[in-house]
């Protein structure tokens, strides 16, 4: 069998086990939930993935199977249903749960400080490395003495114990 001959045979399986090993993404949205008009749940899914399942962490309410996540669906729709714009119903829950449920934080208030805090570490290690590096570069060769006749005979004793 040609090498062509071989990788054409190996396409379909290489497919095969790639489309087996993708990770499939489970929605935890329950039939229940959804609501009737298709607008409107896109609307709910849209806001639900910018909400940080509080149980979860790092998890949208979309993909968290927590009770809690469960009731901040419910929440999102019925704010919705009622009216609400994507933005009121976000500023919604936000006053309900606190900035911590939005997946993205905003750079208002205090936050500035998370977002800037990693550029500012960066820059000060950055000056310390280069500090620390022109130091050393100035200090130039350090000159090694050489034992004296006494450093040599006491570091003969400890040896030989």
């Amino acid at each position: 069998m040609t090498r062509f001959q071989n990788a054409l045979t190996l396409k379909p399986l290489a497919l095969a086990a790639t489309l087996l090993l993708a990770p499939i993404t489970a929605q935890a949205v329950q039939p229940d939930e959804i609501l009737p008009d298709p607008a409107l749940e896109q609307r709910a899914r849209e806001i639900s993935k910018d909400l940080r399942c509080l149980v979860c962490r790092n998890e949208n309410i979309d993909d968290s199977n927590a009770e809690l996540a469960r009731d901040l669906r419910i929440l999102v729709r019925e704010r919705l249903v009622e009216g609400d714009s994507n933005d009121q119903v976000i500023d919604y829950v936000v006053d309900r749960y606190g900035e911590y449920v939005l997946l993205n934080p905003t750079t208002r208030g205090g936050n500035w400080i998370l977002w800037a805090a990693g550029p500012i570490m960066l820059v000060i290690g950055l000056g310390i490395a280069l500090s620390f590096t022109r130091r050393r570069a100035s200090q130039g060769e350090v000159a090694v003495q050489a034992l004296s006749e006494d450093e040599k005979a006491r570091l003969r004793e400890i040896l030989k114990d």
